[in-house]
């Protein structure tokens, strides 16, 4: 009799241990797609069988286990992290390339030809009131082309900074999930499957919005921090990053009216912007603070697309002012064709205008020696195709130098999209590879859950038999 209770006791274990496997197994099924869930498996222990010790064997179950591993999820962060830097370079260049035009068809490419073809005219005919006008139509088309990718690229740059804004506050949203999740693990639920499961979804998601390196406490919570060590969540603690626009004071400031830059700070106020390398913040920041910053200017640069304008203009300008409308007596010195604001180098594009001068303003007689009644449009129209230093800038003709800027901007997108599209690869396969690890097969599930029911049934059945024996055993004793 004592036997048999013994192996009904046993058999009933094994019946619980087998319930046990089946609801894991339910519970990976259900969450085989849920962001960040890592596959459980019930751990099963055989009890020891000696009959003449009165063991009667049989199994009983133990922790439910994760599959987890941490070195496949990191691996996976870390390509997340590239490819967002590559994803959100890619849409930034291709918002920039979209302000420069290199066919020549539009924009300043095509301005700056129709002014140079309307020098080219007013030399043929130096005294023509309408060739006059012509030159102070196209310098005016020049200037608005100036103005437009000024106020195009600038444009950029505040839809950028709204981006790192934006981007920044998701930054803090996740660290803020993440500190939840902390106190939720240390109140006891460390070994909660769907706990865990969000805790890897927020460090994903947080890893492709910037660079983290992340610690797993010995209480079971995570420690989140940038590249660089500054903590963004620690316990029971979030440290949110701060995001604003400033005028640096140290190197002194070059050009003071510049643009400002972009500053992302920590919690105790350090400026962690030049530690913020990666990610789609990363590469936000590296957008507004050195592309566009190349080109609008910043408290140390004028900006290139300045640069050009000022150059320009003050080129012409000078060209003009050497000759004469008249020869007078007196002799009438020619007016300027452009103005712009000369007080901010970094504000030339968007303030470049034509002058108030009349047609008959402009002075087309080169005094010399030697005098030549059409030299100073003749002087002009060599712009196009430069041979003295003095018509050039940076050693380019001017348009020259609007091709470098537009090229450097196309090289960028292609590099960009490039890395785009190995870095995709990449995070499909570090993702794979977890999937390996510990993601969810619906089909060892399947048969897991078959071997398990069968087990059961036939413990089920051997349950029934023992019932049997113990009931005729009784009856005997009786």
């Amino acid at each position: 009799m004592p036997n048999l209770l013994a192996s009904l006791l046993s058999s009933s274990g094994a019946l619980q241990a087998y319930d046990r496997v089946l609801e894991v197994t339910q519970s990976n099924v259900a969450n085989a797609s849920t962001p960040g869930y890592a596959k459980q498996v019930q751990s099963l222990y055989a009890m020891p069988f000696d009959p003449e010790q009165g063991t009667t064997g049989g199994v009983r179950d133990g922790e439910v286990q994760s599959a987890r591993d941490e070195y496949a999820e990191q691996a996976v962060r870390r390509q997340v992290t590239a490819l967002g830097d590559a994803d959100q370079r890619v849409n930034s260049l291709t918002a920039i390339q979209s302000g420069f035009d290199i066919s020549g068809d539009t924009g300043i490419p095509n301005a700056l030809n129709q002014l140079f073809q309307s020098f080219s005219a007013w030399g043929m005919s130096p005294n023509s009131t309408v060739a006059r006008q012509d030159v102070l139509d196209r310098a005016a088309d020049l200037a608005r082309s100036f103005q437009q990718a000024a106020t195009g690229l600038g444009q950029v740059a505040r839809d950028t900074e709204q981006q790192i804004k934006a981007t920044m506050d998701q930054v803090n949203s996740l660290t803020l999930e993440l500190q939840g999740y902390n106190q939720e693990i240390r109140r006891g639920a460390i070994h909660d499957a769907g706990l865990d499961a969000r805790v890897h979804a927020a460090l994903e998601g947080l890893s492709q919005l910037v660079d983290i390196t992340t610690l797993k406490q010995a209480d079971g919570s995570v420690t989140v921090m940038l590249s660089d060590g500054t903590t963004l969540a620690a316990g029971d603690q979030q440290y949110p990053l701060t995001y604003n626009l400033y005028q640096p004071a140290q190197p002194p400031p070059v050009y003071t009216e510049g643009p400002p830059s972009a500053q992302v700070t920590a919690a105790d106020g350090s400026d962690v912007t030049a530690n913020i390398h990666t990610g789609q913040l990363g590469a936000l920041l590296d957008m507004r603070n050195r592309v566009l910053a190349g080109f609008l200017g910043d408290a140390y640069q004028p900006g290139e697309l300045n640069r050009m304008a000022k150059s320009l203009a003050d080129r012409i300008n000078t060209v003009l002012a050497s000759g004469n409308a008249s020869d007078g007596p007196p002799p009438v010195p020619g007016a300027a064709l452009f103005n712009y604001d000369g007080s901010n180098d970094t504000a030339v594009a968007r303030s470049l205008a034509v002058t108030s001068a009349a047609p008959a303003d402009l002075g087309a007689i080169d005094p010399g020696p030697p005098y030549v009644a059409n030299g100073i449009p003749l002087k002009l129209s060599a712009l196009a195709t430069p041979q003295d230093d003095a018509d050039k800038i940076d050693g380019f003709s001017y348009n020259e130098f609007y091709g470098l800027m537009a090229a450097g901007v196309g090289r960028e997108l292609s590099d960009a999209t490039t890395s785009q599209e190995v870095d995709q690869s990449l995070a499909a396969q570090a993702k794979n590879l977890r999937q390996q690890t510990s993601g969810v097969s619906l089909d060892e599930e399947a048969t897991i859950m078959l071997q398990f029911q069968r087990g059961y049934q036939a413990n089920a059945e051997m349950i029934k038999v023992l019932d049997q024996l113990t009931q005729d055993t009784i009856a005997m004793m009786q």
